[in-house]
């Protein structure tokens, strides 16, 4: 087992959960209107979501992966070029996040957690995520691919609601940190094309 290959994999995750995109800036906004139990909720609908998203990729892929093991070559061709395409998209991007709505009503825990699994579950854009992503972090000759997939993911969602839970503690923070600095928002924009293309080169090259 590379445990130093799963230690990357989380330092990448995190970063990636840092950086201001939709999920956590309307965690951010959630919190900082209605308060943390609120943000929380949202954080927890979301992260359920990462799950399915987990189960279809891992059994999809790793099925794909044992009975095609020669088109394992153009997977990886595919996930570094979708990684790519990521940093492009976001060096192309105005770094804006103020079009993250704030009309959103106040609804009850049970509400936010829906609406937080659904933004999630409905969004396809994740699951060609971790479909790119996944496989550059595979840690294990041993282990099945189904398992290292199931690791990988929830080691994703801990992760990620490791970061959210402190956007939602410290949402008051947060807010003014990405909302009110631009200067800070287009930093940190130029970390997470950094980080894409790192791990678009440890999908070729890992």
């Amino acid at each position: 087992m590379n445990t130093e290959l799963l230690i990357s994999f989380v330092i990448v995750t995190a970063t990636l959960a840092f950086s201001p995109g939709p999920d956590n800036i309307f965690v951010l906004i959630q919190s900082a209107t209605y308060g943390r139990k609120s943000g929380m909720a949202v954080v927890g609908g979301l992260m359920t979501g990462c799950l399915i998203h987990t189960s279809l990729v891992a059994f999809g892929l790793s099925a794909f992966i044992e009975s095609n093991g020669q088109w394992y070559l153009g997977l990886k061709f595919f996930g570094a070029a979708y990684m790519l395409f990521l940093a492009y998209r976001v060096y192309q991007s105005r770094g804006n996040t103020t079009n993250v709505s704030k009309q959103h009503l106040k609804k009850n825990y049970t509400q936010l957690f829906r609406q937080g699994f659904i933004m999630n579950v409905l969004n396809p854009k994740v699951s060609i995520f971790f479909l790119a992503f996944f496989p550059a972090f595979l840690f294990s000759e041993t282990l099945g691919f189904v398992l290292q997939f199931y690791v990988l993911g929830f080691l994703y969602i801990l992760t990620s609601f490791t970061v959210f839970s402190l956007f939602v503690l410290l949402s008051g923070f947060f807010s003014k940190l990405f909302l009110n600095s631009p200067k800070r928002i287009k930093f940190l924009k130029y970390v997470q094309v950094g980080v894409f293309v790192v791990i678009a080169l440890l999908i070729l090259f890992g």
